[in-house]
């Protein structure tokens, strides 16, 4: 088994410790975050660090790295205080990874991908059409990390939209029948497969 003390992680090669460290906290959630300025101009670009913050208020957060450069998502999102969570899926997933090249704040990666724009009822931010599972998120607070120099934003679902085969009777949100994307470490993606779905666990009776 590879062993690597806190010092030899300091000094890898920094593409090999980037890729080293992005994958060993495991898979990760694959979306599309849709924004739109307040010029009119959309924004959209995948983040693998959405995750769940609490069920009441349901409430997501997402990593943002350093804004030393400029964040076009970041500054919609302040700006308008609105934006779109949308799930990546098997057939998207190259046009999907292509929104992480950084192009000027005037041009919308919309224009530069096959990925379509979707508005749903007053909600001003976009979605990313035909994605299985699709929120609008409300912007609630930021928190700095000192530590690594990045920002938690915290937002609010305000809505929910999850194609009929995927939702349980239970309530769950089946991915596997979406063919929802997961990534693993900065640029590798996978189509994880349903296996099992365990009950409530309480302890054993001695």
């Amino acid at each position: 088994m590879a062993f690597f003390t806190f010092d030899d992680i300091q000094n890898l090669d920094k593409i090999y410790k980037i890729n080293l460290i992005n994958s060993c906290s495991g898979f990760k959630s694959a979306n599309l975050l849709g924004s739109i300025s307040e010029d009119g101009i959309t924004n959209v670009a995948v983040f693998s660090s959405v995750t769940h913050l609490g069920s009441k208020p349901p409430t997501l957060g997402f990593i943002l790295r350093p804004t030393t450069v400029p964040r076009d998502t970041y500054k919609n999102i302040k700006d308008t205080g609105v934006f779109t969570i949308n799930h990546i899926y098997e057939g998207i997933i190259e046009d999907a990874h292509h929104t992480s090249a950084k192009y000027k704040s005037d041009v919308s990666e919309f224009n530069m991908t096959n990925l379509e724009e979707e508005y749903k009822g007053n909600f001003k931010a976009p979605f990313v059409k035909n994605c299985p599972v699709q929120l609008s998120m409300k912007f609630i607070e930021e928190v700095y990390v000192a530590s690594n120099n990045v920002l938690l934003i915290v937002a609010e679902i305000q809505e929910l939209y999850v194609k009929d085969q995927l939702l349980q009777d239970d309530g769950l949100i089946n991915l596997s029948e979406g063919n929802i994307a997961t990534i693993n470490g900065l640029d590798t993606y996978a189509i994880p497969k349903f296996k099992t779905q365990l009950s409530y666990q309480r302890p054993k009776k001695m």
